[in-house]
């Protein structure tokens, strides 16, 4: 993957979301987190909490599965929040924004393979995958930009 990668191995959703929580809280805007798995795998789930975690006032946190992005506005500031299942072109990437949103938002992004060359080099990678129990989850977390290692450290301390 490039620069630095670890795995972390989730017993609970809790901890999956504790997690979140504890990366949030290293985000700022610029920022850029691709969040890869399978259907199931608990991509939504990490994503909700970390963005609950960023608001000021508590909200719903719908899945962007249809509506494919969502924005908040954080106390770190603009959050978007996009899933890109259903994209098929980079011309639908780029009528969405999102590629304006990397350089000025926090920006979480599910199903990241559907960027193809519009993926941010910069991003952090998480893929999660389902573990051995019901709940249990193993993040593979990865990144090529030096600015991760600090961030990566302190959401995993």
């Amino acid at each position: 993957m490039g620069l630095g990668e670890f795995s972390l191995h989730m017993a609970t959703g809790e901890a999956t979301a504790a997690f979140a929580v504890a990366l949030g809280a290293q985000l700022q805007p610029g920022d850029t987190v691709l969040l890869s798995g399978p259907v199931g795998a608990g991509k939504t789930h990490f994503a909700r909490h970390l963005i609950q975690s960023l608001l000021r006032e508590p909200e719903d946190i719908p899945s962007p599965t249809f509506t494919i992005v969502q924005t908040y506005e954080t106390r770190k500031g603009p959050l978007w929040h996009s899933d890109l299942y259903r994209i098929s072109t980079d011309e639908e990437i780029e009528e969405l924004g999102l590629i304006e949103a990397f350089d000025h938002a926090i920006c979480l992004v599910e199903w990241p393979d559907r960027l193809g060359p519009l993926r941010p080099k910069e991003a952090l990678e998480i893929e999660l995958t389902n573990g051995n129990t019901e709940h249990s989850r193993v993040l593979e977390i990865g990144w090529r930009a030096p600015l991760w290692v600090k961030k990566v450290r302190a959401a995993a301390a």
